[in-house]
């Protein structure tokens, strides 16, 4: 029982250990070191789902397939930001899997006050989208459409689970672009829009990859509810 108690604080303070070690690690290696940098990142996530419920590991799994797909999109492809050595660290797909479990935990540690992490989260992404629009050194109208992207998720579903997600990606994207693990493009690609580096809406995409990742795991879990329930049907003759 206190194990289970315990398990939100041990992963946040795992997930934050990673993010400061890890991310300096990466500037002294070349990709054959990445390589090791992401089977010991991949272990991290096998050991902190290991006592998660089922449910939260097939969220964080879901997680891993979609937000990997979204990097290979947002920078392989269209080139938004570009990580060091202008490739995807293997890392960083666990990666995924670790921030989600930390933003989670934060949503469990605010269980009795919910409102109080979704209201922080909120002003935070406010305050940081006007900061990019007046006296930020970039000027991040990209960040502040991710905000208010943001913003409109958190007031509608009022889910501590994407204020927690916000809270990390900013301490991770400020503290990643801050020593060089990626840099954010100051133009959108294609689109002209200037941003910042990191963008302020920055997590706006990470909430997208939970919110599709949250709904397919309940698709996956509501399709096998069917099929257990129909089975002892389909089994009886006649």
């Amino acid at each position: 029982m206190r194990m289970v108690r315990r398990l939100p604080v041990v992963t946040i303070l795992v997930v934050a250990g990673w993010t400061a070690g890890g991310l300096v690690v990466d500037q002294h290696v070349d990709r054959t070191g990445q390589l090791a940098l992401g089977v010991f990142t991949a272990a991290v996530l096998v050991a902190l789902l290991a006592p998660h419920p089922a449910a939260v590991r097939a969220q964080a799994l879901a997680v891993v397939g979609i937000a990997t797909l979204g990097e290979v999109i947002g920078s392989i492809v269209w080139g938004v930001y570009t990580y060091r050595l202008e490739n995807l660290p293997t890392f960083v797909p666990p990666g995924h899997g670790l921030v989600y479990l930390a933003g989670m935990s934060l949503g469990v540690l605010a269980a009795r006050r919910p409102a109080v992490l979704v209201g922080a989260a909120i002003a935070g992404a406010v305050l940081w989208a006007v900061l990019g629009l007046t006296v930020l050194p970039a000027t991040d109208v990209s960040g502040a459409i991710g905000c208010t992207f943001l913003v409109v998720v958190l007031l509608v579903t009022r889910r501590p689970v994407y204020a927690g997600v916000f809270v990390v990606v900013a301490g991770l994207e400020i503290y990643g672009t801050a020593v060089g693990t990626w840099t954010w493009q100051s133009v959108v690609p294609g689109l002209g829009i200037s941003q910042g580096n990191p963008p302020s809406g920055a997590a706006s995409g990470y909430v997208v990859f939970d919110v599709a990742a949250l709904a397919l795991v309940a698709q996956i879990a509501a399709a096998v509810a069917w099929l257990q329930a129909r089975s002892p049907r389909l089994s009886r003759p006649g």
